[in-house]
């Protein structure tokens, strides 16, 4: 790995310019608010080994109109790039990328790269759905740039084994359940970490072993250099915050601006020599951010009472009423329809999903009054009646998550259908996801020490800390060893030409606040929003972070080490009426980026 030199710092510059135009809100009790700018030093500069192999490739992008599939004007591409940058003239990967044209040209500030996070969410997709939830002032100004990342969506796709009978015999028992809790099963998700773990070691070379962050990161420089900008302007969430944060210190020196969103901690994510004995997906503790937010919710509810939500209604202490439920669940599932079982695991999967959305507190209240109705045995025709409704619910629910899922496969087929040139030879997204999460980090050698990890990350993450932990298994580095050596292991503290934006959520269950804290508090030009939201991500989420992030991206500048505290929709703000929550959908809200809920029972994503 190569390191990268600091600039003498001859100088100081004062970045003077705030965040203006956003709306503060009331700040978390927990978060103080910087008032002035602070002195920044000359930005570091790209090391010129790593500049040299980069800008000596020469990217033709092949371009053609795919407006008559999308939106009118939208121009879709392909281009090869060096599948190892240490071989710039060496093999290569076809990757895909859109341009959504700026619609107010004489006004246009440059590119805008975007990504929705993952690991292996579309660019692609994210990009032609921009329009309808970025700010009109950034769709006027900016080309909207979506790059599926290497191996991923439509672009050459990382493939670990012959067909998909092969894979799902590979990753069922994974499928099965949302983590393993018995002897049997642990057995069951080992072996197949270490199966998924070879096969992307043998089939799934070359590119499962060049799928780094980093390398993405070098790939976008390559498309930021050929488009004609001269800096980069990004906008990440969730992982893409990651790979924004790779991108700021590979290239400190070419940052125009640059927003995370929903931001890992890139030092747990990476790994360390003191922490790589714990497994990746413990590390940024997702769990405890879940579970902190779960908790929050069952206390809220307490507070606001029975007018305002129903486990209120069924007790005066919610959180009390939960911990008996779940004490119960997990001695006797709930044996519905006579043959299928809603296990503790099911239901607190169910509950991870409802906490990525912005209305997180109706979703949790809705799913556990149903759950916890479901549980009850009827003793009188009234409590039937009420059964009944429950049962119809749940059964709407898992069609629901079903019909969500099939139609994003469906719109992602019908589009590489349409659109010559795209890849897509089957669902890859499980080894897209493995394949970039293994590739940067460090992680324990046997697949077996994630029984013991799983277990400690349930004490401060219940059955979520199961869940996010068992993502990485197959990660273990005696199985997996697909190795780029050209993956970034840090430092995450180059001082970037231009001020970084971090936004942190405070209720994120996904990507945990304190990782949000972490690379502020790394990058040494950086400027922390601070969102008391809910849902994963903020962008959407008030007015304020829409303000904070727009006025950025237009401007580029920001408060060097400041922190602007912004409020978002809170749970039971309103009584419950005659409808109750039956308007709540999962499809993604109008001016929210879209991003990926996790089906419940599914590993889950960022």
């Amino acid at each position: 790995m190569h390191t990268r030199p600091r600039a003498s710092a001859f100088a100081t510059l004062v970045v003077a310019v705030a965040l203006a135009g956003s709306t503060t809100a009331a700040a978390h009790a927990a978060e103080p608010t910087a008032t002035t700018p602070s002195a920044v030093t000359v930005p570091d500069i790209t090391d010129p080994a790593e500049a040299a192999r980069v800008d000596s490739v020469v990217a033709d992008i092949d371009w053609f109109d795919c407006s008559n599939v999308v939106d009118k004007g939208v121009q879709c591409g392909t281009v090869d790039l060096p599948l190892d940058y240490d071989d710039p003239e060496g093999p290569t990967t076809s990757v895909a990328l859109v341009r959504v044209p700026a619609t107010k040209p004489t006004a246009k500030l440059g590119s805008l790269f975007l990504n929705p996070g993952g690991p292996g969410g579309s660019g692609v997709n994210i990009a032609i759905n921009a329009p309808y939830f970025l700010p009109k002032d950034i769709v006027q100004r900016f080309d909207l740039i979506g790059v599926d990342p290497r191996g991923t969506n439509f672009s050459d796709n990382v493939a670990c084994f012959r067909n998909i009978g092969e894979q799902t015999d590979t990753l069922l028992p994974t499928w099965e359940t949302a983590y393993p809790r018995t002897t049997a099963q642990r057995t069951d998700f080992v072996n197949s970490a270490k199966k998924y773990g070879q096969a992307c070691t043998t089939l799934g070379q070359p590119l499962s072993a060049s799928m780094s962050t980093a390398n993405v990161a070098r790939d976008m420089d390559v498309l930021r250099r050929t488009l004609g900008d001269e800096k980069l302007s990004y906008l990440g969430f969730s992982y893409g915050t990651y790979l924004g944060n790779v991108y700021a210190n590979l290239f400190p020196d070419r940052v125009r601006a640059i927003v995370l969103d929903g931001v890992l901690d890139p030092e747990g994510w990476a790994g360390t020599e003191a922490n790589k004995a714990v497994p990746q997906t413990q590390r940024i503790a997702s769990g405890d951010g879940a579970l902190k937010a779960l908790r929050s919710i069952l206390t809220k509810c307490g507070q606001k009472g029975p007018d305002y939500c129903y486990l209120a209604k069924r007790s005066s202490n919610p959180s009390k009423k939960f911990d008996k439920f779940a004490k119960e669940l997990k001695q006797n599932p709930i044996v519905f329809d006579d043959d299928f079982e809603i296990d503790y695991g099911l239901v607190m999967s169910f509950l991870l999903s409802d906490l990525y959305q912005f209305e997180a507190g109706a979703w949790v209240d809705m799913d556990l009054d149903m759950f916890m109705e479901l549980q009850e045995t009827p003793t009188n025709a009234t409590e039937r009646k009420q059964w009944n409704a429950a049962a119809k619910k749940f059964k709407a629910r898992l069609k629901e998550y079903k019909q969500f899922a099939a139609d994003q496969d469906a719109q992602k087929q019908q589009l590489a259908a349409k659109v010559p040139g795209f890849a897509f030879p089957y669902d890859n997204s499980p080894e897209a996801y493995q394949s970039v999460m293994c590739s940067d980090s460090l992680n324990p050698g046997n697949a077996a020490s994630w029984v013991a990890a799983g277990n400690t990350a349930a004490k401060t993450g219940d059955a979520f800390g199961q869940m996010w932990t068992w993502a990485s298994a197959p990660c273990a580095s005696w199985t997996w060893k697909a190795v780029d050596e050209d993956a970034y292991r840090g430092t995450f503290d180059h001082v970037t030409s231009a001020p970084v934006l971090v936004v942190g959520n405070w209720w994120d269950p996904a990507t945990n606040y304190n990782g949000a804290k972490a690379a502020a508090k790394l990058l040494p030009n950086s400027s922390f929003v601070s969102s008391n939201s809910w849902g994963h991500t903020a962008f959407g989420s008030s007015t304020c972070v829409d303000n904070a992030i727009t006025n950025y991206l237009l401007t580029g500048k920001a408060t060097k080490g400041a922190t602007r505290s912004c409020v978002g929709q809170q749970p039971f703000t309103q009584k419950l009426d005659s409808s109750g929550y039956e308007s709540l959908s999962i499809t993604p809200q109008k001016g929210r980026a879209p991003i990926t809920i996790p089906v419940p029972g599914e590993v889950p994503s960022l």
